[in-house]
């Protein structure tokens, strides 16, 4: 009697286990279903947007004549999406990405857009809410990058700290940064600062197959009017010998003031022959063939 109260037991629990693994199973199936359909979804994706980051004070409407100039000398209009990150990480969006638009234009802004290192570590993290967000919701598996001022030090930490989450499904191809101080306000490289330490110490997460675009604005012999030229320049501690490339460039003449750069000619024609892909959808610049590059090339382009 007692062995068969056990046995019946024994069958129950049995019973239960297997209908607790089945009820385990059904979620996980259709999880593993969809992770793999996201995945192969992500892979055949054509789109490769190009991300760009204002600096500091600015908000998500600084690119807008960039933009416009940018889509004057293309056959095919790019669209712009604009995504302002709230400070408790929500985000706020306007503009659109069009049907069969697979280079798009999306600039991602910031309701807190303070200067100083302690909110650009903040910034880097709100951004990252934006990236998983659209990598979630556009599935790409390749961008490109772009950052004015701050924007290029926000792009740096988020490289160094977040980046690594995505790079198995997700690439970046290019980084153009544009009178970026990697050494904040300070003119003399060898006072360097906390946050170019920082960067300068976790170099190696930034990933080795990379293309990095260091502009500069030549208002005078020394900055843009507001970023030390040599602050700019200490980007090469960052990035030389890490990346694939890294090219520095200095624009000089008219509108080489360190606000003014976005909407300076010469940097839309950088922007279209180094960072954009051209209507063929293949790696080669818009307007002309891609020179050859080093590590130390550094180019003067007057108005």
């Amino acid at each position: 009697m007692l062995n068969k109260k056990i046995i019946s037991k024994n069958r129950l629990l049995l019973l239960g286990t297997f209908i607790f693994l089945i009820v385990l199973a059904i979620p996980t199936f259709f999880w593993i279903k969809n992770a793999n359909n996201d995945l192969a979804e992500r892979r055949k994706s054509q789109m490769s947007p190009v991300i760009m980051i204002p600096g500091s004070s600015a908000t998500t409407e600084r690119f807008n004549e960039l933009v416009n100039l940018l889509n004057k000398d293309t056959f095919k209009k790019h669209s712009l999406l604009k995504i302002q990150v709230k400070k408790d990480g929500t985000l706020k969006y306007s503009g659109k990405i069009n049907r069969n638009d697979n280079e798009p234009f999306i600039v991602v802004g910031f309701e807190n857009n303070h200067d100083g290192y302690a909110n650009i570590k903040k910034q880097a993290g709100w951004f990252d809410e934006a990236f998983a967000q659209l990598s979630q919701q556009y599935k790409f598996n390749n961008f490109k990058a772009f950052g004015h001022s701050n924007g290029g030090l926000i792009w740096t930490y988020w490289l160094e700290n977040y980046y690594a989450d995505y790079s198995d499904e997700i690439k970046i191809k290019k980084l153009m940064t544009l009178g970026t101080p990697y050494n904040f306000n300070e003119s003399n490289v060898d006072h360097k600062t906390e946050m170019l330490n920082d960067f300068i110490k976790n170099r190696k997460k930034i990933p080795k197959n990379l293309d990095v675009y260091s502009v500069s604005g030549g208002e005078n012999y020394e900055s843009d009017g507001l970023v030390p030229e040599s602050s700019v320049a200490a980007g090469k501690y960052i990035f030389q010998n890490q990346v694939k490339h890294y090219t520095t460039m200095t624009i000089t003449g008219a509108d080489a003031q360190h606000s003014s750069l976005p909407q300076n000619k010469q940097v839309v024609q950088l922007i279209e022959q180094y960072l954009l892909e051209n209507n063929n959808g293949d790696n080669t610049p818009a307007n002309e063939q891609k020179p050859k590059e080093n590590r130390k090339n550094r180019k003067n382009i007057n108005d």
